[in-house]
């Protein structure tokens, strides 16, 4: 007994330490991430997409400048710096190639960067129209882009490994079917794709409407959402048959439950928070979304704070 008990004295110091490293391990695992990711001062952001691991892209409006940062630290830096005559409204980081596609607004312009050094790939004129590409979309074989101010998508055909071809080419799918487009106003808005790129998802700002879209005939069908709508429907985001649609003025994000053909859904939950200060996308990471501040109808000025915000999925 007394053996035992020396031996058990003896090891106890070192079993003690063993614990505390495994609680300290443990502690450092499951710290929360920053419930809001600073953005630089002044960069007017609206775009937000995934990169690789836990890293995010963030565009600025007038400047076209990209920023690279963490969700798991907050930590970030611009990797693109201001570009004469761009600007940089939705995008999309494919992880297949590394290229970062950038819906550029009013310039009618799609920019495609390569998301690890920043560097310029290709410029992509999509119409001479007076435009505002808005949003994107990746698919296994295209990248798709909204026009708020004309019924088109435009389609840029990607190589079977995802890679862009050189030179890069774009076709414009004029909608129709149900479509709904009202002159002088944002219509489509954001946009999601499946991954076999056989069905498109776009909202329509001014409408509040989402459209199923056949991207071989541009033919889009209005989802049946019942008496529910999604009136300042910006960025969009698809899970499966969940679809995310961020309601930018309204301050909130409506959780939609689609059916099987993608034709109807339900509105099942709306998220806000006081954290959010006219959010435009979206970009969802492990458990939770992180919304892009706008904070449009504020007079930006170099010294204006802007951020995501963490909020978790329901």
């Amino acid at each position: 007994m007394h053996v035992k008990n020396s031996i058990w004295q003896q090891s106890f110091p070192a079993l003690l330490m063993m614990a505390l490293c495994f609680a300290l391990v443990g502690a450092s695992t499951t710290a929360p991430f920053p419930e809001v990711v600073p953005l630089p001062d002044g960069f007017q952001p609206e775009g937000i997409a995934n990169g690789s691991g836990s890293s995010f892209f963030v565009g600025s409006i007038p400047t076209g400048a990209i920023y690279r940062g963490d969700l798991t630290t907050g930590a970030g830096a611009v990797l693109i710096p201001e570009q004469d005559g761009r600007s940089a409204i939705g995008m999309k980081y494919d992880v297949r190639t590394g290229l970062l596609f950038v819906a550029g607004g009013a310039t009618a312009n799609a920019y495609v960067y390569n998301g690890k050094s920043g560097a310029n790939v290709a410029e992509i004129q999509l119409t001479t129209l007076p435009s505002f590409i808005n949003d994107v979309a990746i698919t296994r074989d295209a990248v798709y882009f909204t026009n708020s101010f004309q019924p088109i998508l435009y389609k840029v055909p990607l190589e079977s490994s995802g890679e862009l071809p050189n030179p890069p080419t774009s076709e414009a799918i004029p909608l129709g079917g149900d479509y709904q487009f009202t002159p002088g106003a944002f219509n489509a808005n954001g946009i999601a794709g499946t991954p076999n790129g056989k069905t498109l998802i776009v909202v329509n700002s001014t409408e509040g409407v989402l459209y199923h879209v056949d991207p071989a005939t541009g033919v889009a069908t209005r989802i049946d959402l019942g008496t529910g709508g999604v009136p300042n429907g910006d960025g969009i985001l698809l899970q499966g048959k969940t679809l995310f649609v961020v309601q930018n003025s309204l301050n909130q994000i409506a959780i939609v439950i689609l059916d099987a053909d993608l034709h109807s859904g339900e509105i099942v939950e709306v998220i806000t928070s006081p954290l959010f200060r006219v959010p435009t996308t979206i970009a969802k990471f492990g458990d939770a979304l992180y919304a892009v501040n706008a904070r449009f109808g504020t007079p930006p000025t170099l010294d204006t704070k802007y951020e995501a915000v963490r909020v978790p999925v329901p």
